[in-house]
This record gives structure tokens, sequence and C-alpha cells, in this order.
């Protein structure tokens, strides 16, 4: 059989395949996303889970998203994070945003993070009444922790908290 010629340079060793489009590419002309590129996700995209692209493809589709992601990522990295001892501080807040929860994760910062990063997606500027829980996991002798949380994305107006 015929080994198949790369779409971008013609060369007759395309072993891959772009995950958008569907065309034969060599290792040399194709783009690689990491697969925890868009790790804080819900839902990854199903053309984004093979990791191999095209140049126009990445150039056009998939580095948009990163970019996106990535303007996220800073912005939950900025987000105020009030946890549920604070009620004081956070009484004058509006909660009308359903809960966002993360259900595994390894450690509690990650989970705070990943909490954050679901207000910024839906552009709030803080999270209140955050409930941080961890859960111990036995595996013979070895134990870990599994974390998991739920908290309220609001916009929180600096004016009205109490100093």
């Amino acid at each position: 059989m015929k080994a198949p010629f790369c779409s971008i340079c013609q060369k007759p060793k395309a072993t891959l395949e772009c995950g958008i489009c569907k065309n034969a590419i060599c290792k040399k002309c194709a783009q690689f996303i990491d697969e925890d590129t868009f790790s804080f996700l819900p839902h990854i995209p199903v053309e984004f889970s093979t990791g191999t692209f095209c140049g126009p493809c990445f150039d056009f589709k998939v580095s948009p998203e990163i970019e996106t992601y990535n303007q996220t990522m800073e912005a939950a990295k900025e987000i105020a994070v009030f946890f549920n001892d604070q009620g004081k501080e956070t009484r004058l807040v509006k909660r009308l945003a359903d809960p966002v929860q993360v259900v595994e994760c390894k450690d509690r910062d990650e989970t705070v993070l990943r909490l954050a990063f679901f207000a910024a997606q839906g552009n709030y500027n803080g999270i209140v009444d955050v409930d941080v829980k961890s859960e111990k996991v036995k595996n013979g002798t070895y134990q870990t922790l599994r974390w998991r949380g739920t908290a309220i994305p609001a916009n929180i107006d600096p004016k009205k908290l109490n100093k």
C-alpha cells in the first residue's frame, strides 16, 4: 500500500492525522498540544482530544481556544475568594448564580482554583460560601486525600464589603 502524502509539505511520510480536518500530516508539520492543556474545562471538545493538528487548523481553530482558556485562567487567579465562615464580610453580596462544584481533585488549592475558573467563565469577579472538604482514600497501606468543593459565583462590589 502506498504511504499517504503530507497535506502541508507533500512528503510521503505522513503517519499522523489532524484531529479537526482529518488530513494526513507528517511529524515535522504537525502541531501538538498536551493532554492537560484544557484540563480545567468541564467538557473538552472532541476535536481537541487527539492533540495532533495541522498548521492551518491549529492557527485558526486551536490557538484562539488556547488563548481564551489562558485568559480565563488568568482571570480565575484574580477572583476574590470568601469561604463559608466569612459570612460577616459577604452578607451584603447577592447570591444569584447557581452553585458550582468540583467533584474530585488532588489538592485544596487546585480545588479552589477550579471553582474560581468556573466563576471566571461566567464573568463573575468572586466566589462566596466556598466549602472545600477532603476525603481519605486508602489503597492498602498507601493513603491520599481526595478533595471536593462547592461555591457560589458572585459579582462583588468592593464598596459593599466590610473592611
